[in-house]
Parts: structure tokens; C-alpha cells; sequence
């Protein structure tokens, strides 16, 4: 199923209420520090499972205790609903407090 790209003013409007969060050109990006190198690599693992589920994959770059990650829907050209929805479940697995859904994703 193709999703629609958001408008420029969709994706602020999301990355204003999500901590951390900005736009690199076409994706949304994220810097998650970790304690420790096995901290780190646990997260990523339960990311990889909460994106098979989702059918949706960020880039991820580990870099011993820091990771950075990217989401982008490829096949829809840009940044959308599905993007800002596997943000806030990396988000919560990190143990950061949940930001409110935004508008233009719905339930």
C-alpha cells in the first residue's frame, strides 16, 4: 500500500511536538545516545523487530554507544504518517515519554 508524501508544514507541525527529531532532506533523523555499546545494539534490535511488524525499515548508523536513524518512506518519494509512527515507537522503546499524535496521522 503507497502512502501519500506530507506537505513541508505536516512534517514540522510532527517534528515540533517529537523531541529530538529534525528533517534531513527527504526523512526525518534521529541521534539516540546509549551507556553502553550492549544498551545500544539491545534498542536497535527491538527497532528491528517493531519495523518487521510494521513492514518499515529506518536506515540505522551504529557508532558503539550512539546510533543515529533515518525514516523515510522510499517508495513514496518523502516522509510520511508512517514515518512519525515508527519515530514515536523508537521513541517509547528508548524509554522517552510519548509525544502526542499529531493531527494529520490519526488513530
Amino acid at each position: 500500500m503507497r502512502h501519500p508524501p506530507l506537505s513541508d508544514i505536516e512534517i514540522q507541525r510532527e517534528l515540533n511536538a517529537m523531541d529530538g527529531w529534525s528533517r534531513k532532506g527527504e526523512a526525518i533523523v534521529k541521534t539516540y545516545d546509549f551507556t553502553t555499546f550492549a544498551d545500544a545494539m539491545t534498542w536497535v534490535n527491538r527497532v528491528a523487530a517493531a519495523a518487521e511488524v510494521a513492514n518499515h525499515h529506518p536506515d540505522v548508523d551504529i557508532r558503539f554507544s550512539r546510533v543515529i536513524v533515518s525514516l523515510s518512506t522510499h517508495d513514496s518519494g518523502g516522509v510520511t504518517a508512517l514515518d512519525f509512527t515508527l519515530a514515536r515507537t523508537m521513541d517509547d522503546l528508548a524509554g522517552l515519554p510519548k509525544a502526542p499524535e499529531g493531527p494529520s496521522l490519526g488513530a
